[in-house]
């Protein structure tokens, strides 16, 4: 590969990176075009960019950008991929329904999630449920509102007890 191929293949790579803020370096050794290409599919449907990349040219890529990778070098052996998405939890989900289908792969080498580095396959069930922002918001606003909602029913619940108390004292 000439020398401005590779260029051009770091500055695509970092331009994704730039892009999504969540990265998982994954293993897909071993798997068939056919599961391939179903991997790509279920990517595309989740808005999850699938890529195979060359250790080094990832980590040029990843010494290109503004933030800072190197906590996730150790991982760029053996074969990877990246996934890249909006939500942080997404891949981990997809990677664990899609092992239902296969025994063990696609492996979670790394991932950068909300500048925090996760390490190992064993960090799967944890990826899984890290609450994406939207979800995050909506926990919070349920929160605030609670209380709220309490008060208003409350002196709902209230006021029409005190008027069947006065209309009782009325009668009397």
């Amino acid at each position: 590969m000439k020398q401005e191929e590779k260029s051009l293949i770091i500055d695509a790579i970092a331009k994704d990176l730039a892009d999504y803020p969540h990265v998982y370096i994954t293993d897909i050794s071993g798997f068939t075009v056919d599961t391939v290409n179903q991997l790509r599919r279920q990517c595309y449907r989740r808005n999850i960019k699938l890529k195979v990349v060359k250790n080094t040219l990832l980590k040029r890529a990843m010494d290109q950008s503004s933030v800072d990778y190197s906590e996730i070098y150790p991982a760029l052996k053996g074969v990877s991929s990246i996934m890249l998405s909006e939500t942080g939890n997404a891949p981990a989900k997809l990677i664990k329904e899609f092992r239902t289908k296969l025994r063990n792969k696609p492996l979670v080498k790394a991932a950068f999630i909300e500048e925090c580095t996760y390490f190992g396959d064993d960090q799967l069930d944890y990826l899984c449920a890290i609450k994406s922002r939207e979800e995050l918001i909506g926990d919070l606003v349920g929160l605030l509102q609670s209380p709220a909602r309490n008060v208003i029913s409350a002196l709902q619940s209230g006021g029409g007890k005190l008027a069947g108390i006065v209309k009782t004292l009325s009668e009397r």
